[in-house]
């Protein structure tokens, strides 16, 4: 039997990828550190938590070496506001585990004669910019450009981006047989997400579902960054679609391991402009956190995606205006209803 691998599985993204990928009738291993919800694990084959949910435990990786994994959807990491706190333990989590699946991937690979699929979510923390007037003047930025991560998060995300990358093209290239060609690596660099469904957990970019499901809630909400704080965000069906597509696409149509993806590029205050539309009586204050507002800054405004519209024809469902009203507006009032 074969199988698909999916990491973070309890996580904002892991939710509705398990849904997406149930339907498309994939046997699904989940791991995640905490207990699957019950409606996720029902539609999983085989389910870790706890321990054997942690992707640093070799234990795991005894009981997956076992099974023909041909996919690998890697969202487990430690997230940037969250990694900030605690470098070593980011390092542990999104470098070591990170490896410690492309190993997985390589040698089942190895022993299947197919090449494994691995599935990346990487970021636009990997983007850096020294001060405002350069993130406003460079625009849209493509993915070879401006890669100098000021956070941890972002700094460990493109270094496995690397890793990916040699796994795929180079591994052991010197050797006297065939190493390299076991692992096919793809990712896309994600925006900000934004879930009617999933609270979030500890993304820099997170102040703007914070301040959708804070007003959802009836509670007030003091933004930690400027009313012109301005970065790329997508809503969450188009980021799981994007990872799907891009498994799904030709090897011989890609012309790289890491796309960059798109939507729609809001500030703060349009973003809270929106949320007050669909709750008029909300309470939206913006109080800078000067330390998080400083992460911010150095991320881009926007992101240039034409390569992954050119190579396996990507392009966001759901504009500014849409998320807000089809997806956003109908589930959140049906969840906190």
């Amino acid at each position: 039997m074969k199988y698909t691998l999916i990491t973070g599985a309890n996580g904002e993204i892991g939710h509705s990828l398990v849904e997406r990928l149930h339907q498309r009738g994939d046997n699904i291993i989940a791991v995640d550190l905490q207990p699957l919800d019950e409606t996720v694990a029902a539609k999983c084959a085989i389910t870790y938590s706890g321990d054997l949910g942690n992707i640093t435990n070799e234990q795991l990786y005894t009981e997956l070496e076992k099974l023909d994994i041909t996919e690998i959807y890697h969202l487990a990491a430690l997230l940037s506001t969250s990694a900030e706190k605690n470098p070593g333990l980011a390092q542990h989590v999104n470098v070591g585990g990170t490896i410690r699946l492309l190993e997985l991937a390589r040698t089942t690979g190895k022993r299947i004669h197919t090449a494994v699929k691995f599935l990346f979510p990487s970021t636009i923390a990997i983007y850096g910019f020294t001060s405002v007037e350069a993130k406003k003047s460079a625009g849209k930025v493509k993915e070879d450009e401006h890669t100098l991560a000021h956070t941890v998060y972002g700094i460990n995300k493109y270094y496995c981006e690397q890793l990916g990358r040699y796994y795929d093209r180079h591994f052991m290239q010197l050797s006297a047989e065939k190493e390299n060609g076991y692992v096919d690596f793809r990712g896309v660099r994600y925006p900000g997400l934004i879930s009617a469904f999933t609270v979030p957990t500890g993304g820099t970019s997170d102040y703007a579902p914070e301040m959708l499901h804070a007003a959802a809630q009836g509670k007030a909400y003091s933004c930690f960054v400027r009313e012109d704080a301005r970065i790329p965000f997508m809503a969450m069906p188009d980021g799981v679609d994007a990872i799907v597509r891009l498994a799904e696409a030709p090897k011989e149509h890609l012309t790289r391991n890491i796309y960059n993806i798109a939507a729609f590029a809001p500030t703060a205050k349009e973003i809270a402009d929106k949320v007050r539309e669909l709750y008029p009586d909300c309470d939206i204050q913006f109080k800078p956190d000067i330390k998080r507002q400083g992460i911010v800054d150095t991320w881009c405004e926007d992101v240039d995606d034409s390569t992954a519209r050119a190579d396996w024809n990507w392009q966001a469902s759901f504009d500014f205006e849409r998320t807000f009203k089809e997806y956003l507006a109908p589930n959140i009032k049906q969840r906190y209803s």
